[in-house]
């Protein structure tokens, strides 16, 4: 077992919210990881400490610059135990996405070491209902308060929990309606679409807020060059059923290298179905779709896992998917994605990983 890293404890510690009113990123738990950098000392002073506020300088260059980076991912209970999902697959591309925005590196088995560690810690916060998880947000942010416009030499990173509660509210899988977007870009070939930095999504906001006000619950980028190709929906990585067969845009540099569309991916080959990943222009969706080839779509991401789609619009044609209704590769693909997560299948690649007691 490691060494165990130091731990500052609170004075008391919170009241746990009613898990039927989780939500999502509401609650946040007793104590929060956190690692600190300069380029003298490196990364050093790795530690547990109360949740709470910060100090910060208000030239800090996270704020000024942008230089932030995040992850996302889960921990689940059952049987008594915690499991993370894959994590070692987030901090190899935390790391990606640091070095993109020119920021130091983290030792991946020291800083998973140190998750656990604060898990275990907070393993009465995971919740066992059907669904819920205790969510997990990894972040780097540059701390060096100078204007100068460089890359900062100080850095913090900070892991916090959040007990969340079902996606989809303890009920069956709800298809969604998305709104493809066509006067915005999210990113272009050679920028930073492929890393999971804070300003992707500031800049996809205007975006979402437009579509929510139509009616629509999330937005289909297209790629920023020709705005024909499809890209990804603003949280998630897209799959479409054409002829049997799962379709998915190919990463090219503007995508985000989703985990859990790799792992939809993997377990799809592994079920039996045949998996294509390749240019989708919006055109050829349409075209599919008035076949009536395309019979499925649904969208991949840490929150929801697999989400479908009901309902797709662009300019002024709008297509409904499957009656707006779940299909039968989307509900298997999700049944068995939880089942392992949950730990009502088996695990036979190893996915789930013990939080251990220390």
């Amino acid at each position: 077992m490691s060494e165990k890293i130091k731990f500052v404890q609170r004075e008391t510690l919170k009241e746990k919210p009613d898990p039927s009113e989780l939500g999502f990123g509401k609650y946040f738990t007793d104590y929060m990881l956190s690692f600190d950098y300069d380029i003298d000392q490196g990364w050093h002073d790795l530690k547990i400490v109360p949740y709470g506020p910060i100090e910060i300088s208000p030239a800090a260059q996270g704020i000024h610059y942008g230089q932030s980076v995040f992850e996302g991912l889960k921990a689940y209970k059952h049987n008594g135990e915690v499991d993370l999902f894959r994590p070692s697959e987030n901090f190899k591309r935390i790391n990606k996405s640091l070095a993109r925005l020119d920021m130091p590196q983290v030792d991946e088995e020291v800083v998973l070491d140190g998750l656990k560690q604060l898990v275990d810690v907070e393993r009465d916060w995971v919740p066992e209902g059907e669904g819920q998880s205790l969510y997990i947000r990894p972040y780097v942010f540059a701390t060096e308060g100078i204007l100068g416009v460089r890359p900062s030499y100080s850095y913090k990173l900070l892991i916090i929990l959040s007990p969340s509660g079902s996606y989809y509210g303890g009920a069956s899988l709800n298809p969604t309606k998305i709104y493809v977007e066509d006067q915005y870009v999210r990113a272009v070939r050679g920028g930073v679409g492929y890393a999971k930095v804070a300003g992707n999504y500031a800049a996809s906001l205007l975006a979402q807020s437009n579509a929510s006000a139509q009616g629509y619950d999330q937005v289909l980028w297209l790629d920023g060059v020709e705005q024909k190709y499809v890209e990804e929906v603003g949280s998630m990585n897209i799959f479409f059923v054409e002829n049997g067969k799962l379709v998915t845009p190919e990463l090219n540099g503007s995508i985000l290298p989703g985990i859990t569309r790799k792992t939809v991916i993997e377990l799809a080959q592994n079920l039996g179905y045949e998996v294509e990943e390749r240019k989708v222009s919006i055109d050829e969706l349409i075209e599919a779709h008035n076949k009536g080839e395309l019979t499925e779509v649904f969208g991949t991401g840490t929150a929801a896992v697999i989400s479908p789609v009901g309902q797709l619009k662009y300019g002024e044609t709008e297509i409904v998917i499957n009656n707006n209704e779940t299909g039968e590769i989307t509900q298997n693909l999700y049944d068995h994605y939880t089942g392992i997560q949950s730990g009502k299948l088996d695990d036979p690649q190893g996915w789930r990983v013990v939080v251990p007691r220390y």
